[in-house]
């Protein structure tokens, strides 16, 4: 089975891809392009599905760098020495002939690019690290690197959609005690659940970044288990882990 990759006409030129479940070799609950080591699939498998990735990318399997996504603000930038296994959940880069990832399973992974000044992103933003700021935070490293904010171009990939990412009242709160404006991204449920719109919210702080140009794919991870993995599922379902997908992006 080949692969199945979600490109975006907002990084046309650049090197990027949300990569499906599609075209994997990892079985049971991860069947498809697992491609977190983090799971407890088969190092191995999961070493084959992320090679595969990396011929698509163009790079050798040691050069689709990752972190250790830890929910924060922090982002690495990535210079001549690129390997690295650091906690992070945003990298940028200005060399080629490396892949900069990250892995997602209802979370947002978006990928950046500031094609003139040959400067990309990736960063992984569920709703602490949107809240804390690593969207914003991506997009500073890559200024540090020569990027301007007006042709920064950033595309949030394949994610939890509103009408599956129910939340309680206290989680609500964490937004509100930020910033009473966020309301607007909360929507009423059954009882004193809400419904949280987290690519949405992502657009939001891209958006008033001043950022040239922000999008999301609109895939709901959730919605399409064919195609994709999803967290929230496998706990509704009572499976015992779930798989990765990943998102990468390179000069």
């Amino acid at each position: 089975m080949t692969l199945d990759i979600i490109t975006d006409p907002a990084l046309e030129g650049i090197k990027h891809g949300f990569f499906t479940r599609a075209g994997g070799a990892s079985s049971g609950v991860f069947e498809g392009l697992n491609c977190g080591f983090g799971s407890s699939d088969q190092h191995d498998v999961v070493g084959i599905n992320r090679a595969r990735v990396a011929t698509a990318m163009n790079v050798t399997p040691e050069m689709l760098l990752g972190v250790h996504q830890i929910h924060s603000a922090k982002v690495m930038i990535i210079g001549d020495e690129p390997h690295t296994s650091s906690e992070a959940d945003g990298l940028v880069t200005d060399k080629p002939g490396v892949a900069l990832s990250v892995l997602t399973a209802d979370c947002q992974p978006v990928l950046f690019a500031d094609a003139k000044a040959g400067v990309v992103g990736a960063a992984h933003a569920g709703w602490k690290g949107a809240l804390g700021g690593v969207l914003e935070e991506t997009v500073n490293a890559m200024e540090q690197l020569g990027a301007e904010k007006a042709n920064i171009s950033a595309v949030i990939g394949p994610s939890i959609s509103q009408r599956n990412y129910e939340v309680g009242p206290e989680f609500a709160e964490a937004f509100l005690d930020s910033d009473a404006a966020y309301a607007r991204f909360f929507a009423n449920g059954n009882g004193d659940r809400m419904q949280f719109d987290l690519p949405g919210f992502g657009l939001f702080r891209l958006r008033e970044a001043g950022i040239g140009e922000a999008t999301w794919t609109r895939h709901c991870t959730y919605d399409d288990p064919d195609r994709f993995f999803s967290y929230r599922r496998s706990v509704h379902r009572r499976e015992a882990d779930y798989g990765r997908l990943i998102a990468a992006i390179g000069l």
